[in-house]
C-alpha cells in the first residue's frame, strides 16, 4: 500500500520527520483538506489549527500548528510553520493553540505598533532636522 513521508519544519529545527504516513488532514483558510498518497501534487497556505496524520507505527497523531505552508510533491509532504505543539488530547491541544499562538500573535502586533511609532518619530525628527539645516 502506498504511503507518504511527512516533515514538519520550524524556523530553526525539524519538528517531525515521519515515514509510512497513510493520510494527513490540515486546516486552510478555505477549510480542512485531506491528503492521501496518490493525491496530485499541491501547495496550501495553512492557518493556525490542528494537523493530524495517521501512521502505521503511531496511529493517529495530532499536531497544533501555526500559520505556514504545506507542499506535497509525490509521496513527500513538507509542512513549514512558525510554531508547533504535539499532543494526544485534542481538546487540550485546541486550547493550547488558542492560548499560545493567539497570545503570541497579540504580542507581535503590539511590537509592530511600537516599531511603527518609533519609525514615525524618527522620520519626523529627521524631517525637522532637514528643514532647520536648509
Amino acid at each position: 500500500m502506498p504511503s507518504m513521508t511527512l516533515r514538519v519544519l520550524l524556523p530553526f529545527e525539524i519538528f517531525a520527520d515521519e515515514s509510512d504516513v497513510a493520510s494527513i488532514v490540515v486546516e486552510t483558510a478555505q477549510g480542512a483538506y485531506g491528503l492521501l498518497p496518490r493525491r496530485l501534487d499541491c501547495v496550501a497556505a495553512l492557518v493556525p489549527g490542528i494537523l493530524s496524520y495517521t501512521s502505521a507505527a503511531q496511529g493517529e497523531v495530532f499536531v497544533a500548528v501555526d500559520e505556514g505552508v504545506l507542499v506535497k510533491t509525490g509521496p513527500a509532504v513538507v509542512v513549514s510553520v512558525r510554531r508547533a505543539l504535539r499532543g494526544t488530547d485534542l481538546a487540550r491541544l485546541r486550547d493550547s493553540v488558542e492560548q499560545e499562538f493567539l497570545k503570541l500573535d497579540a504580542q507581535e502586533e503590539a511590537m509592530r505598533t511600537a516599531m511603527a511609532r518609533l519609525e514615525t518619530g524618527f522620520l519626523r525628527r529627521f524631517a525637522s532636522l532637514s528643514k532647520s539645516a536648509s
